[in-house]
This record gives C-alpha cells, sequence and structure tokens, in this order.
C-alpha cells in the first residue's frame, strides 16, 4: 500500500512530534520502586499526600509539593532527589540541585541530561573496579576463615596445655609444701641440737657435747648430697660389715640399718644408726680408719653444730625459693587463664606476641592482652595504655579492644588506646591515628577477627 507524498509528510512529522512528546513526558530520576506512582493520569498526588496538581506539572521545573515529588528529574525542589541509575554499577540518589548543573554526578551521565556537558559512561568500568574489589575482599574472606580455623584449633590445645601445665605447676606446689615442712621440722632440730651443744659446753658437760658433734658429724658424712636426710643408697655406699668390707650390703641390709625405713634424718640416726656404728661391733664406715675419731677431733663441738643448723636454714631458703617462685608463676598462669579469649580461645595465641608499626617519629608497640606504648626516636617510652577489656558491638563482642590507665596526659587524664580488629590474612597492626589528645585509635588486623557473610552487599549479580 502506498501513499500520496504529501501524506507520507504529515506522517514524518506526526512520528517526529510524538517522539519529542514521549521524550518530554519521560519521568527522569525515579527508581523503579517508586514509578507507580508517576504513571501518567490527570492528577498527580504528592508522594507526602499533601497536594493534588496535575500531572502537567510533574518536572515542569516548578515546585510544588513540600516534598520535593513533582520535579525527581529537575533542580527546582530544595528537597528533591534525583536518583541515577548507574546500570553496571550501584544505583544511588543525589541532591537534584545537581541535575544540569555541569557537572556529571552520576556515572551513567544520566544527571546532565540537558547541560552543554558531555558525559561518559563510566558505571561498566567502575562496576568492574567495585567487583574485582569484592572479590578480592571474598577471597581474602575466605582464606582468613581458613586460617581461623587453624587458629582456633591451636588456641583449643594451647588452652589445654596451660590448663595441664598449671595442674602440674599445682602438684609442684603441693609436693614443695610438704617438703618445705619437713626441712622447717629439720631446721628446728639442728637448732636445737646446737642450743643443746652450747648449753652443755657453757656447763662443761664434755661428754654430751662431744657426743652430739660425733653424730652430727658422721650424719654429714653419710649425708652425701647434703639433703638432710640418709637414704638406702648412701648407707649401701659407704656402709659395710665389719666382717666383710668388701661385699656391698643388700637393699634389705641397709633399710634394717635405717630402722626399716628408706630414709632417716638426724634425729632418727642419732637414735639409732649412730649407736650401731659407734659400736663398730657389726658394721662401720668403708674406707675410713678411725673416722669417728678424726671427725672428733677435726671439728669443734659448737663449730660442728653450727654448721649443722646453717646446712638445714640452707636448704630450707632454697625450699622456700622454689616454692615462692612456682606459686608466682601459678598466680601468673591463673591471671592469663582469666583472660576472655573468645568463645573457641580463638584470640589466645595473641598472648604474649606483641606487634609494632612505625609512625613518622614514633615506633608504636601493642602487646594483646597486656599493654600498648609509644616510643620516640629518643628512646622516651609512654605508656598509651594497659589491657581494658572487649568492647565491640552487641553482634561482634570481640571487634574492639580498649587499654586504659596509660601515662598521664600534660592535660589531665590519661591515655588510652582502642584498637579495632578488621579482617585479613595476616596478623599485624596497620594504623595508628591521635584522633583527640592522648586518645589513640589502632587498626589492627587478624585472622581471628574475619566473620563468616551470608550475603555481600553492594554489588548485584545481575550487574
Amino acid at each position: 500500500m502506498t501513499f500520496p507524498s504529501d501524506m507520507r509528510f504529515h506522517i514524518i512529522i506526526a512520528a517526529v512530534f510524538w517522539s519529542d512528546l514521549v521524550e518530554l513526558r519521560k519521568i527522569r530520576g525515579i527508581s523503579s520502586s517508586y514509578k507507580r506512582f508517576y504513571k501518567e493520569r490527570k492528577s498527580f498526588l504528592c508522594i507526602d499526600g499533601s497536594k493534588l496538581i496535575p500531572f502537567e506539572q510533574v518536572n515542569d521545573d516548578y515546585c510544588d509539593c513540600e516534598d520535593g515529588s513533582d520535579e525527581p528529574g529537575t533542580s527546582a525542589c530544595p528537597r528533591g532527589r534525583f536518583y541515577c541509575t548507574n546500570l553496571g554499577f550501584r544505583p544511588h540518589y543525589i541532591p537534584s540541585s545537581r541535575v544540569n548543573d555541569g557537572i556529571c554526578d552520576c556515572c551513567d551521565a544520566s544527571d546532565e541530561y540537558n547541560s552543554p556537558s558531555r558525559c561518559q559512561n563510566s558505571c561498566w568500568n567502575l562496576g568492574q573496579q567495585e567487583r574485582a574489589l569484592v572479590e578480592g575482599q571474598m577471597r581474602t574472606l575466605d582464606e582468613g576463615l581458613r586460617l581461623k580455623q587453624q587458629l582456633i584449633e591451636e588456641g583449643v590445645l594451647l588452652w589445654r596445655e596451660k590448663q595441664a601445665q598449671l595442674r602440674e605447676l599445682q602438684q609442684v606446689a603441693e609436693d614443695l609444701q610438704i617438703k618445705l615442712e619437713e626441712h622447717s621440722r629439720r631446721k628446728h632440730e639442728a637448732d636445737r641440737l646446737r642450743e643443746q651443744t652450747r648449753k652443755a659446753m657453757k656447763a662443761g658437760d664434755g661428754g654430751v657435747s662431744r657426743y652430739n658433734s660425733s653424730a652430727i658429724s658422721l650424719f654429714q658424712l653419710l649425708d652425701s648430697n647434703n639433703d638432710g636426710s640418709i637414704t638406702v643408697d648412701e648407707v649401701r655406699s659407704k656402709v659395710a660389715f665389719v666382717q666383710d668390707e668388701e661385699r656391698v650390703l643388700s637393699v634389705d641390709e641397709a633399710v634394717t640399718l635405717l630402722g626399716g625405713g628408706h630414709r632417716m634424718d638426724l634425729t632418727m640416726f642419732q637414735h639409732t644408726l649412730w649407736d650401731i656404728l659407734t659400736t663398730g661391733n657389726s658394721v662401720k664406715i668403708k674406707d675410713t680408719h678411725n673416722a669417728l675419731g678424726r671427725l672428733v677431733g677435726e671439728d669443734s663441738h659448737l663449730k660442728a653444730a653450727d654448721r649443722a643448723a646453717e646446712w638445714e636454714a640452707t636448704d630450707l631458703k632454697k625450699v622456700e625459693e622454689s616454692y615462692e617462685t612456682v606459686n608466682m608463676e601459678i598466680s601468673d598462669l591463673q591471671k592469663k587463664l582469666a583472660i576472655d579469649y573468645g568463645t573457641d580461645w580463638e584470640f589466645l595465641f595473641l598472648n604474649s606476641q606483641c606487634y609494632q608499626l612505625k609512625v613518622y617519629e614514633y615506633t608504636y608497640t601493642l602487646c594483646p592482652f597486656n599493654q600498648v606504648t609509644q616510643k620516640s626516636t629518643s628512646g622516651t617510652e609512654v605508656s598509651l595504655g594497659i589491657w581494658g577489656m572487649w568492647d565491640g558491638t552487641p553482634k561482634n563482642q570481640y571487634s574492639q579492644m580498649v587499654y586504659e590507665n596509660g601515662e598521664p596526659c600534660w592535660q589531665g587524664g590519661s591515655r588510652s588506646t582502642t584498637v579495632t580488629l578488621t579482617c585479613g590474612t595476616e596478623t599485624g597492626l596497620r594504623s595508628v591515628k591521635e584522633p583527640s589528645k592522648c586518645q589513640y585509635i589502632m587498626d589492627f588486623q587478624t585472622p581471628v577477627a574475619c566473620q563468616p557473610v551470608l550475603k555481600q552487599r553492594g554489588v548485584h549479580s545481575e550487574l
């Protein structure tokens, strides 16, 4: 079917007019969720319901609605918003005052539809960059979560080791307590014997004095390791039968000489084995000639008693020092185990570790669960706080640490530091800032700060 030439002309004119009308009536600056409010009809109701206006007044560059909803595509309303579709990137709103102002605010250039500016559509490139960034973040998150699981497993094992170590130390402390009581008793006995010797010498009782001195000296001769007691092995190594000096005593024979036990102190020795040795009828000291006579002759009575008391005092002091050291270790370990290291002890590996970062002329050191310090190039070190508590969000309590009561600030008060934990594949300090005087913030990266996410927000799959 053909049309006359004049009719074809009118059809073309009508088509051009209609296309201009469609372009003119295109409602710009609205999201798909708001399109239902802008279906063309005789009238338009402001979205806030405040006014009903003719639909022709929508986007006519004059603000009729208080909420600016009648001018989504122009800059007429001060409270208006323009929606950037930004296909391929993230959609967002801009103030309507920026529409057609000669500056490209939307990456798809939709905000400059009627300005001399010639904006390039950069949404796809921006979307690619963001997708690459998000993919990198997701890879970091996956690797961080994998490392976190390893650290959780290590934390559980380390926690068990610390608990076992605590039990062992407590058992050592109990054993030392018993040993301490025994050495205290021996020292008391040695002091008593020394006092008896002094009194006897003062009274002129030489027999008693010689008796005590000889007994103590012989006891010391048999006590090879100077632990304040004679054992089965010490008796077997230094005591022999008079009739058969070459034969080594059996264990049973040595136990019999020790009064049926495996160990004998000075008091029991004086009342049992001393008498057996001094008679010389059945057993004697090995490889000695007139050992008792030499012992009595070599030491004065009081000197022997004093030396025995001094040895007991020295042994007692050693045990007391050991007991005190073990109790200090127990106390320190109990304090460490009382700290909250996370629901799965995942932060336990940070204990006893320190991390440094140099910022200009200062070196900052973070020792988790201990303290934070700042050291200048001159060598001056300042405390920025000691471990206080976790202070994260209700959803993630372990996202922030607080270190308080550092050294006083010249403006008054004490220094403090807030440490924010972020997800990463490595553990270390990332940044240190001082937003206000003597109040510091740190960014501390570690795999144990990684949290699983259900959905990555901001970039949609259809982009």
